[in-house]
């Protein structure tokens, strides 16, 4: 039911992008007679049993994984831990470069894999470490719970969100919740920002700005260079944190129709990048 619901929520398809998921899709055999063009952003959610070469792609004639079927969409990693540390690992350089080159004796091939990662996971294996109920797991289960997701690999999301319990009162509440609909109205105002902003570059997103993009088109005003400089020290985030923290803030610009980044934005930015600290701590 998810994957069906996902992809009819996700921001438009270009057609450019189409263009490409569709070769992508072709390649793998994932065509259909009555579907000859993918119109809507892939949505994959594999099994936390997946191999490898399932995953980042493989076979004697090197054929698209996972990665490169999720390109311009979504892949969905449900009860994170649960996968094999050395597959999440052989996503770091997919998720860097948005492609993947496969060799074989016979020939090398690269395919783009520029897609969203989407991941979910409980804090320990009773799901209550960290909340207002008493965790029943041993501190060295949940290291080893939580150890199987390496820094180098939580340094490439972006957004972090712890999600509590909710209330009985909150399910039971009359109070307005924004509709999926109304939500993606505002996912597509942003998107059709970018992609008019970028159109001379070759790309869709500010996920794909590179550093020279970022310096042109994230420049910050000198109170929010300051709080960018003091969460960096106290935080102590990485370089690639420092850029990450800028695109999400001009994404959060993007969603107000926001010209330039404000002080909000990179508030709100760092603070997508502070769970971490709270459960990997040293």
């Amino acid at each position: 039911m998810l994957a069906k619901r996902i992809p009819t929520i996700l921001p438009k398809l270009s057609f450019e992008e189409a263009l490409e998921v569709t070769k992508i899709h072709s390649i793998a055999g994932k065509l259909s007679n009555s579907f000859p063009i993918v119109s809507t952003r892939p949505f994959r959610n594999p099994h936390h049993t997946i191999s490898k070469s399932s995953l980042i792609g493989g076979g004697k004639i090197p054929k698209p994984g996972e990665v490169s079927l999720a390109h311009n969409g979504v892949l969905f990693l449900d009860e994170l831990p649960e996968f094999n540390k050395d597959v999440l690992e052989v996503l770091r350089v997919p998720i860097e470069d948005g492609k993947v080159t496969l060799s074989r004796v016979l020939s090398t091939v690269t395919y783009p894999c520029n897609f969203m990662l989407v991941a979910s996971m409980n804090p320990c294996m009773c799901g209550y470490y960290g909340s207002d109920k008493k965790c029943k797991c041993t501190e060295e289960s949940i290291r080893r719970y939580i150890g199987k997701i390496s820094g180098p690999m939580l340094d490439r999301v972006d957004i972090q969100i712890e999600v509590n319990s909710i209330k009985y009162e909150k399910l039971n509440s009359n109070e307005y919740i924004e509709t999926s609909n109304e939500i993606r109205k505002r996912v597509n105002f942003a998107r059709e920002i970018q992609q008019q902003r970028y159109k001379k570059y070759g790309i869709f997103s500010n996920s794909e700005l590179t550093p020279k993009l970022i310096e042109k088109y994230c420049k910050l005003d000198k109170e929010s260079k300051s709080i960018l400089e003091k969460a960096f020290d106290r935080l102590g985030l990485s370089a690639r944190a420092h850029e990450r923290i800028l695109k999400v803030s001009r994404t959060l610009a993007d969603m107000e129709g926001k010209l330039n980044i404000e002080k909000n934005h990179i508030l709100e930015a760092i603070s997508y990048r502070s769970l971490d600290k709270k459960y990997w701590r040293a």
